[in-house]
Formats: structure tokens, C-alpha cells, sequence
């Protein structure tokens, strides 16, 4: 079997939460990326390791192969792989109840998507920097940082759907509201 249907074997097993045997396809997946001298997807692979290993509860182990990862892609100049990591990275550190480190990795993941051009990344993770103020008790910093969020995705669920329509209802009743569309 090679490198990619390992990957897709990978992937599957995880979606179907079979995290020991995700990790032992990952496993295989970097060490035949790494045979067929592409690093970029053998970091690839770490950082679905890395995924696995987080599911575990295995944190520490899921920073490392994820920071392995980020050095691959920072030095290969690859920006939205990058993003992505320092993305994953975020709900790491956040699991790790790391608030500083994650919100941190949150904001570098957001603004290397903005400058990309990624806006339904750069949403999704100004939701996750929102989720991690409201956690930390920043009602009005969250409730900005869910609107500039919501604004970026184009399809929302019903429960961000709500959201969005009682922050707007908030500008209204306080006249506040950052770029709202005005009736």
C-alpha cells in the first residue's frame, strides 16, 4: 500500500475514533513519505499523529510531533500548512488548560490566514480565540471576536446562526456593533 492510501487509511480509522490503529497507519504513512523523500507530507503525518495522539489525552506527545511539524513547514516557507498546525496546536495547549500558549498559537494561525486569504479558516479560528475568552471570563472581548468570526464563514450551524443574531440584537439595543450592515 502507499504513502497516500495509508494517509486515507489513517484518516478514516481516525473519523471512526480507531485511535491505536490511526496512530500505527500514521506511523506507516511518515515512514513511507519519508522513504519517497517527501517531508512535507511525512510532517503531515505527524501532525495527524499529533491529532491522534491529542484524542488520547496523550498531550505532551501531540505537541512534539506537531512542533516537528511546524519546523518542516516554516522552513519549506509552507504558510497554510503552518497555519494549520499552529491552529492544532491551540486546542492543545488549550487542553492542556494553557490558555497563553494557546491563544497565542490561535492568533498566529489567524493572522498567517488572513494574509492568505483563507477566510473560512480565518473565521473558525477567530471562533476558537473567542471560545477561549469566554472561557477565561472576556465577555465583551469574546462576543467582538465571535462577531468578526461569524462574519468570516459562509455557512453557519444553527447554533451560530443564533449567535449571530442575538450579538446583532445586542448592537442594536446598545448601538454598538462593529461592521454591521445598517437597515
Amino acid at each position: 500500500m502507499g504513502a497516500d492510501q495509508l494517509k486515507e487509511q489513517g484518516i478514516q480509522l481516525f473519523h471512526q475514533k480507531e485511535y491505536e490503529d490511526a496512530a500505527r497507519v500514521f506511523q506507516q504513512a511518515y515512514d513511507a513519505y519519508t522513504a519517497e523523500a517527501r517531508p512535507d507530507m511525512a510532517a503531515e503525518m505527524n501532525v495527524n499523529l499529533g491529532l491522534v495522539r491529542r484524542s488520547m489525552g496523550e498531550h505532551q506527545q501531540a505537541l512534539d510531533l506537531m512542533q516537528d511539524a511546524l519546523q518542516v513547514f516554516d522552513a519549506g516557507g509552507d504558510t497554510l500548512r503552518k497555519a494549520m498546525v499552529l491552529g492544532n496546536l491551540g486546542s492543545v495547549y488549550k487542553a492542556l488548560n494553557d490558555k497563553e500558549q494557546a491563544l497565542n498559537c490561535f492568533r498566529e494561525a489567524a493572522d498567517l490566514f488572513e494574509e492568505l486569504g483563507e477566510k473560512k479558516m480565518h473565521g473558525e479560528t477567530l471562533l476558537a480565540i473567542a471560545d477561549l475568552q469566554m472561557s477565561e471570563r472576556k465577555i465583551n472581548a469574546a462576543a467582538a471576536t465571535y462577531e468578526a468570526g461569524l462574519e468570516e464563514l459562509d455557512q453557519l450551524s444553527g447554533s451560530q446562526k443564533l449567535l449571530k443574531g442575538l450579538i446583532g440584537i445586542k448592537n442594536r439595543l446598545t448601538g454598538g456593533g462593529g461592521s454591521g450592515s445598517g437597515s
